[in-house]
């Protein structure tokens, strides 16, 4: 089915996604091991489709602000490797998809070259996070905010600061983990402004408007759906969503990729995103998770909707 958002009937089908996602949130609940995470209210869930024309159809609670967390990673590693080019980026990283949860550091003392498995496990995404340039800590910080209101389409996107603090004041396992990638020569320099960068990244705050447009430019192949500016070269978006496919779901990709098939990125924070590939890009909100960390309402909406509007790439 071609998307088409001025159509009575896609946006009847978004509504009846919503609907059904809905039948679902009392399964999860919000990430408690973040303070300000675990204060979400878990009956909320909200969608919005952007189509390759920048046209937004929503639905439920699609202004709700929330945090990246995982989704921003996806952004880190485009300007990763804007920054330093897709060798270098890819000695401190690799690309396979490993199986376990996204905390996990288990893999990192056995590995024989000692680099996490994927950029989209919280080992792979601080060690690009430490790839990325500037004068000072604060200048990164900077850097990352400007690059994901030029990706998100909005110029006021901001970091929640709350949350920052929340994961700073908590994130002792995110610093055994930039320690030990220190012990193995995979961090340069001092390891607490990359890791204060890493949870800045995390903690960048949008809606589902902002991340549907972030969607629709990585199913246009990195060109913005409103100005056609090529905003991401070709190659990087193709790789971004290869990873999106084999690693963006947590320990869950392997079975998303066979049934909702659509490039995606979950956050604990709640928002999922699925850009498939030249057709819209698709977001979707609902702070109740899984044992995966995965929305549970966020998931039923991307199921309903890659079934019904036949958008799985396989």
């Amino acid at each position: 089915m071609m998307l088409d958002l001025e159509s009575v009937e896609q946006e009847k089908l978004i509504r009846q996604a919503l609907s059904y996602g809905h039948k679902f949130v009392r399964y999860g609940k919000p990430a408690d091991y973040i303070p300000e995470l675990a204060k979400k209210d878990p009956s909320k869930l909200g969608v919005a489709v952007c189509d390759l024309n920048g046209n937004m159809m929503t639905a439920g609670d699609c202004d709700e602000q929330f945090t990246m967390q995982s989704i921003a990673k996806v952004m880190s590693l485009i300007l990763a490797i804007e920054q330093n080019g897709f060798e270098y980026v890819f000695t401190k990283v690799g690309m396979e998809p490993t199986g376990d949860a996204f905390n996990s550091m288990v893999r990192l003392e056995s590995l024989i070259k000692k680099k996490p498995f994927n950029p989209m496990i919280n080992a792979g995404a601080i060690a690009v996070a430490s790839c990325i340039r500037g004068s000072s800590l604060e200048e990164r910080q900077r850097c990352c905010v400007e690059f994901a209101r030029k990706l998100t389409g909005n110029p006021k996107l901001d970091v929640d600061y709350e949350v920052f603090r929340s994961e700073k004041e908590t994130g002792h396992k995110n610093r055994a983990i930039i320690n030990l990638m220190k012990a193995n020569g995979i961090i340069d320099g001092d390891v607490e402004p990359h890791l204060d960068l890493y949870f800045t990244i995390c903690s960048l705050s949008a809606n589902c408007r902002d991340m549907a447009f972030f969607a629709a430019v990585l199913a246009n192949n990195g060109v913005n759906p409103n100005t056609k500016e090529q905003l991401i070269p070709l190659r990087v978006v193709k790789l971004v969503r290869s990873l999106m496919v084999t690693c963006g779901m947590y320990d869950y990709s392997g079975e998303y990729a066979a049934t909702v098939g659509m490039p995606s990125k979950s956050g604990v924070g709640g928002g999922i995103i699925a850009a498939p590939i030249g057709k819209c890009g698709i977001a979707a909100y609902g702070p109740a998770l899984d044992e995966k960390g995965n929305s549970v309402g966020g998931l039923k909406i991307m199921e309903f909707l890659s079934e019904k509007m036949d958008l799985h790439m396989f």
